[in-house]
């Protein structure tokens, strides 16, 4: 399918061939019809996109701010790295369009195939041939409705929610300060609620425009005096100002034409430089609207559908799209004469050369058209192609680590992926996105042979071998048991499982895959992505303990850095927490250190106080040949801080190694130190040089399977141990 991206890094905007997405659980799949170019949000990322790398500096010195802080960390060339991979990445446009269902995805109920429907949200509503959105940002649509007036909807909520907020009464007057898409939405949806309204722009045109529409209407130069006599020189009851600029003059013009105590509403992105004197004098409201209303940007109500009781909140962003979508159908909001240009998908980038001024010429309502939406011939959808070929992909390997890779994000694509193309022995076949479209721009980037959304292509295709696990925590377990019964090796990112019952059915699995003799090199092999152990620092510091008569003490200290409690790692069902999630590296590094996995562990943590969602904590855990190691995970420190190190003492020796930078030993008096300047290692590629080669051997494993699963094992009684206040026994399995 056709899909407009815009590269960050060269600012080019394009229309790509990426692989039809496919709905998750509570999602859908739109057949798209129609979209809208938003001529504030997305010509502002575009400009932005077309800003030299100087020009973004300049204009973002908080993502300044960070780099710096991050070279510091880490050294310049990771920073470089991953700043450049950043950019790279890219970027879906679109918020606004409507379509036909094509698939549902599981769980969604109310709403069926072939069922014309408005979308909302970025990265959800894109201009793409087809869209995954979120069940409850899609709206059905009526008739009478057709699909580019239902393109509108999503500006038509934001138009919605600010005129909400101005608590207009019946008969009171409002004036509109800015009259684009924006603003001519919302001044018929003012009229339409029984207010009296005044228009207010710089361009005669849009004001004549407003004035066909039925609203009275000036220019900026005759704001006041029209607006005393439109007030009958009482003051506008409610200003909700729509205009797009960083001047003031639209808050100070707000203040100058209000009554006493009115309420001013900003929906557009507008300058905010309040004069003090006129809205305290005048004691005025001021309100910042946010989007489409209640529920953005809230992930428990956009992705996983949680809607807020209407007794408490009547007009959510989903409710404020119904309600859009029934002015539509009773013709009180007009669409029609908004529409200036119309371009198909294919000349897409045309538009986006018209809304940023490189084209000159005058614009409003800009749609982007699909082929047609209705059902083929024989009465169902056209079949999905979930699947690209990379034209310049080289020829099928027959030999060798044939990787298939689920899972395309900011980690695949900044550091795993970019460690497998510098390994002989791996050739890269397919990998796998649920959107497609990171899939597509990584297979271009560094040479699979194709991109698919459908994750079951990668584990049933009989030329991959080996099964790169990089999706979201909830999918690890699945995932992996799926792909270990196709007889694929497995690489899975930490952590393995979320639950006991997830890793008490991989065991099993491994068990009833173990076997002797010829069985044994030709068995699966699983791999978990505990890559500190294969970092060069860990291994001479390992190397430095070898030999050691006496249990070890090591503390861990983790700087993780704050998370805010919204963030998918929180979740239980998806992220598991971060001690489970990422906690996990740092129990296994423990083990690597000692040998074994621990065999008990007592836990206690810092009070959340409504900020922290369990990241503060301190875990102790005892091994089996008396050692002690204790991991301190915090997430109340800075950021700029570097973020891990180990101390270990043994037998009159001590070992610092500090976040992977630097390793310094000291034994009997004399002190060696050792640096890495310019880059970080963390063994992400000495982890896939250890695993191809087991698997090009037919084994052992790289890290036993005692310890990948008694590691996972531990997290989970170490989160048992903080809510307990007990101390733990964790059972170390017995496996080959």
């Amino acid at each position: 399918m056709k899909q407009l991206l815009q590269n960050l890094r060269s600012g080019e905007t394009t229309v790509a061939e990426v692989p039809v997405p496919t709905p998750q659980k509570g999602e859908v799949l739109v057949r798209t019809a129609a979209s809208l170019v938003s001529a504030g949000t997305e010509r502002t990322l575009v400009s932005f996109a077309e800003k030299s790398l100087a020009g973004k500096a300049r204009s973002r010195p908080d993502l300044v701010r960070q780099v710096l802080d991050k070279a510091r960390r880490e050294g310049l060339v990771t920073t470089v790295e991953a700043a450049f991979n950043r950019l790279d990445q890219p970027m879906p446009l679109g918020y606004s369009s409507s379509g036909v269902i094509a698939e549902l995805g599981e769980g969604v109920e109310g709403l069926r195939v072939g069922q014309r429907v408005a979308c909302a949200g970025g990265n959800y509503a894109v201009h793409a041939e087809y869209a995954v959105v979120p069940k409850i940002l899609v709206t059905p649509l009526p008739d009478s409705v057709d699909f580019e007036a239902a393109a509108f909807t999503t500006l038509g909520a934001i138009a919605m929610h600010g005129f909400r907020l101005a608590e207009p009464q019946l008969g009171e007057r409002i004036a509109v300060i800015g009259l684009g898409l924006l603003g001519l939405l919302t001044v018929q949806i003012a009229r339409a609620a029984g207010c009296a309204v005044l228009g207010i722009d710089l361009d005669p045109a849009r004001v004549e425009l407003a004035e066909r529409l039925g609203v009275e209407a000036v220019v900026r130069s005759q704001a006041v005096e029209a607006a005393g006599a439109f007030s009958r020189g009482r003051g506008c009851d409610a200003i909700i100002i729509c205009a797009d600029t960083s001047s003031a003059d639209p808050g100070e013009l707000a203040g100058v034409i209000a009554r006493d105590r009115a309420r001013v509403v900003a929906t557009g992105a507008v300058g905010l430089q309040i004069p003090r004197k006129i809205y305290y004098e005048k004691e005025l409201s001021f309100v910042n609207s946010r989007s489409y209303g209640p529920g953005r940007y809230d992930p428990s109500y956009e992705e996983g559908g949680h809607d807020y009781p209407i007794g408490y909140v009547r007009w959510t962003e989903g409710r404020n799209m119904e309600a859009f979508v029934d002015l539509l159908a009773s013709r009180q909001v007009n669409t029609g004469a908004l529409v200036s240009h119309r371009f198909p998908i294919e000349q897409a980038p045309e538009a986006y050369e018209i809304i940023t001024g490189r084209k000159k010429e005058p614009f409003l309502g800009v749609l982007l058209t699909y082929p047609p939406t209705e059902p083929v011939e024989t009465g169902g959808m056209p079949g999905l192609d979930r699947r690209v070929w990379m034209a310049a992909a080289p020829a099928a390997e027959t030999a060798g680590v044939q990787v298939g890779v689920l899972g395309a994000g900011n980690f695949a694509s900044a550091v795993l992926l970019p460690a497998l193309k510098k390994i002989p022995a791996v050739s890269l076949m397919g990998i796998a996105s649920a959107s497609g479209l990171n899939a597509q721009h990584a297979a271009k980037r560094f040479g699979f042979r194709y991109a698919t959304s459908d994750e079951r292509e990668i584990i049933a295709d009989p030329q991959v071998n080996t099964v790169a696990i990089l999706t979201r925590h909830n999918l690890h377990a699945r995932q992996a048991l799926a792909a270990l019964q196709a007889g694929k090796h497995v690489f899975c990112e930490k952590p393995l499982a979320l639950t006991p019952e997830e890793l008490d059915e991989i065991a099993a699995a491994l068990q009833h895959l173990s076997g002797t003799g010829e069985e044994e090199t030709r068995r699966p092999l699983l791999m978990v992505g505990f890559n500190r152990r294969f970092a060069p620092l860990a291994q001479q510091l390992k190397a430095f303990l070898k030999g050691r008569q006496e249990p070890l003490y090591a503390h861990y200290r983790i700087n993780a850095g704050y998370i805010p409690s919204s963030h998918w790692v929180h979740d239980p069902e998806q992220g598991g927490g971060r001690i489970i999630g990422e906690g996990c590296h740092f129990v296994d590094f423990l083990t690597f250190l000692v040998g074994a996995p621990p065999a008990a562990v007592s836990a206690q943590g810092l009070p959340d106080g409504g900020r922290y969602r369990e990241d503060n904590v301190v875990m102790t855990f005892a091994f089996p040949d008396g050692s002690t190691g204790v991991v301190s995970y915090l997430a109340n420190g800075d950021k700029s801080f570097p973020k891990e190190r180990v101390e270990v003492f043994c037998g009159g020796r001590v070992a610092v190694l500090d976040d992977y930078r630097s390793l310094e030993t000291i034994q009997d008096g004399r002190r060696q130190t050792f640096r890495s300047r310019l880059k970080q290692d963390k063994g992400h590629q000495a982890e896939w040089e250890a695993f191809s080669r087991a698997v090009l051997a037919g084994g052992p494993p790289p890290i036993p399977y005692s310890e990948l699963i008694g590691v996972t094992g531990a997290t989970f009684k170490a989160v048992e141990a903080l809510h307990s206040g007990t101390r733990e026994a964790i059972e170390i399995p017995q496996l080959p």
